[in-house]
């Protein structure tokens, strides 16, 4: 597998504030994207990208209700279209959040995605928002997660289709875990992820700040203290609302389980190295440019290491999904078009 850089050029954000899909609980301000050009027939599909919507952004999906051995998880499902699709069986982008995360996090790709001839599953992790989880904190390491993940990877290719798994962040290292556990995907996508433990810095601080406060007296007072800081004062209210309420709903027990794990998680490059090799598996490490979690640098390392594909999405930091989905879809959809057919190749 070689290793071409993406050159991260593509359209650049509007600078409209908007919410990240954080995992520091930090609420990192956010800019959306205007639209995405017209282009050749592998290129992004044209995107209406609204002001200001992340997470609320409309989208075609349906809400579903997977399996998976540890209960059933909410997800957004949408088809891909037929006309754009790649010959051979039917392909599915399966997408995983980070830490405090939800499937809601996906929705400015959503459509793109599926217009590309790729369909899309996006999930919420065990604890999230609208999916029960586990009562261990033990139970939300991302070698416990990773598991359930190929469990549901299993599903989707016993259905018939291809899978294209991308996590985000926490999202990430759960994804990890899942191709180690043996999970039969056609390529990987690890989106402002690291090789391990989340560094020290700001997010790592916030995590450090808030666990106390969230075992100690709850997550109403986490929110509290979101509200008291003003951090979500220029955001959409619609938005808002939705932090609040997945916030509100996420199990704090998952909470903890994950902020442990994002402090404590191995690095596990050596061992994905010798599985993806071993099977022949494509990988794309993709981040924003101003990542404030894992430094670029780290990242971009751990591409090498996996000889894996490296973008650095322009006008973005830590949740480019949201901060400038147009420049991020044009890395995404091009390269897992680009791996459906060299798997038609052998």
């Amino acid at each position: 597998m070689g290793r071409p850089d993406h050159p991260g050029t593509a359209a650049p954000s509007d600078g409209t504030a908007d919410d990240t899909a954080d995992d520091g609980l930090d609420g990192a301000v956010a800019r959306e994207a205007t639209g995405v050009p017209a282009g050749p027939p592998d290129a992004t599909p044209a995107l209406p990208v609204g002001r200001g919507r992340a997470q609320r952004h409309p989208h075609g999906a349906r809400r579903v209700t997977v399996p998976s051995s540890l209960g059933p998880l909410a997800a957004l499902r949408a088809e891909p279209d037929a006309a754009a699709a790649i010959e051979g069986r039917p392909a599915t982008a399966l997408l995983l959040p980070g830490y405090s995360g939800s499937k809601e996090d996906f929705a400015p790709l959503i459509d793109a995605v599926a217009a590309g001839g790729i369909g899309v599953l996006a999930l919420d992790l065990p604890g999230q928002y609208e999916s029960p989880g586990p009562a261990a904190e033990s139970e939300y390491q991302p070698d416990r997660l990773g598991p359930v993940i190929a469990g549901i990877v299993a599903d989707e290719v016993a259905a018939g289709r291809r899978v294209l798994l991308l996590g985000h962040s926490f999202g990430g290292l759960v994804a990890r875990a899942a191709v180690l556990a043996g999970a039969a995907v056609r390529g990987l996508t690890l989106m402002d992820s690291g090789p391990g433990e989340l560094p020290m810095g700001q997010r790592r601080t916030n995590l450090d700040v808030l666990e106390p406060i969230l075992r100690r007296r709850g997550i109403e007072d986490v929110i509290a203290l979101r509200d008291a800081s003003g951090e979500w004062s220029s955001k959409d209210p619609q938005v808002v609302a939705l932090l609040r309420e997945r916030l509100r709903r996420s199990t704090v027990t998952g909470l903890l389980g994950m902020g442990d794990a994002l402090r404590a998680e191995p690095d596990r490059t050596a061992e994905l190295v010798a599985a993806v090799r071993a099977r022949r598996v494509p990988c794309l490490i993709v981040c924003g440019i101003d990542d404030d979690a894992w430094p670029v640098s780290m990242q971009r390392t751990m591409a090498d290491r996996l000889e894996a594909e490296f973008a650095a999405v322009p006008h973005a930091a830590h949740a480019p999904n949201v901060e400038n989905p147009t420049a991020l879809l044009d890395v995404l959809v091009p390269t897992w078009r680009t791996w459906l057919r060299d798997d038609l190749l052998g």
